[in-house]
């Protein structure tokens, strides 16, 4: 009886410290993939910022999506590729800066989303997006720029902006 009592007790043991190393192997995994997103997002603002055309858009996949501050800027990634192309070419595309961010992991470690505050020629701008590990790569798959507002000035732009967007709603 001692023996198979101590026999469960060595069992339940090694099962305790099992599960421990497999979380740390887990937190461990966790944060090396959130070290390379911010790795990928860092060198694609980089390469806007040094106006390297081939190696911004090699960060982003082949079906990307990239939403703009313009309410006419939702561009797949071959037409944001068409629009971005002279701006790369004349040597001056744009410059964005993490100030901060906020990387989150889908149960699978396959999928994260993320959110940006970034110090831009625009201010202050909020990016937020998707990003998909591919084989052992992270992409961007979706990307939203939009400009911050401070909310006491929200009816000035609001105002500002009225006649445009009248326009553009009439054409959807």
């Amino acid at each position: 009886m001692k023996k198979t009592i101590l026999f469960v007790a060595f069992i339940v043991l090694i099962s305790c410290n099992t599960e421990k190393a497999r979380q740390k192997v887990e937190e461990f995994r966790l944060e090396k993939s959130k070290t390379e997103i911010n790795t990928v997002l860092d060198a694609w603002h980089k390469a806007a910022a040094d106006a390297k055309f081939d190696d911004y858009f090699s960060k982003m996949t082949d079906d990307a999506i990239f939403i703009g501050t313009d309410p006419t800027e939702n561009w797949q990634n071959t037409e944001f590729k068409k629009f971005s192309k002279p701006y790369f070419d004349k040597g001056k595309a744009w410059s964005f800066t993490a100030l901060e961010r906020n990387v989150f992991m889908s149960e699978y470690g396959d999928i994260a989303w993320f959110d940006e505050l970034l110090d831009t020629q625009m201010e202050l701008c909020r990016g937020s997006g998707v990003v998909k590990k591919i084989g052992d790569t992270w992409k961007i798959a979706h990307y939203v720029l939009s400009i911050e507002i401070p909310n006491d000035n929200v009816k000035e732009v609001i105002a500002l902006k009225k006649e445009y967007d009248s326009i553009v709603k009439s054409k959807l």
